[in-house]
């Protein structure tokens, strides 16, 4: 039976099999991306998990743990690590910014093709 604390793991790899998946198995572009927005979707969850530390709070030292650091101690306080969480939310805007790109690109290949299917873009481009 799988322990249910590290049932985040299972999504995370069961959200990146079915990313990888779709995008290339599908013929459909549209497919293709949202296939690409699911895999990201999982690396995102996983890089934030990593940065989570079971019982640890906000990194902000109160005055007692700057007197412990300042004595050569460690603070009391067990501290999450914001770095993984700071870096995802960059993360999550540079994939929206790529999605609403392979979006706009994917209406202009339609304009111009008249398909979105991956095939028929190819035998198009064979007749020119």
């Amino acid at each position: 039976m799988v322990e249910l604390g590290l049932l985040n793991y299972w999504l995370i790899i069961v959200l990146m099999v079915t990313g990888l998946y779709v995008l290339m198995a599908r013929q459909n572009l549209m497919k293709k991306i949202l296939g690409l927005g699911i895999f990201q979707s999982a690396v995102i969850i996983f890089f934030v998990t990593l940065g989570k530390v079971r019982g640890g709070t906000a990194p902000i030292y109160t005055a007692e743990d700057l007197e412990r650091i300042a004595a050569g101690q460690d603070p009391v306080a067990l501290y999450s690590n914001p770095v993984p969480h700071v870096l995802m939310l960059t993360a999550i805007v540079v994939g929206i910014a790529t999605i609403a790109l392979a979006l706009a690109l994917l209406a202009r290949i339609h304009e111009a093709y008249g398909s979105i299917e991956e095939r028929d873009i190819i035998l198009e481009g064979e007749e020119l």
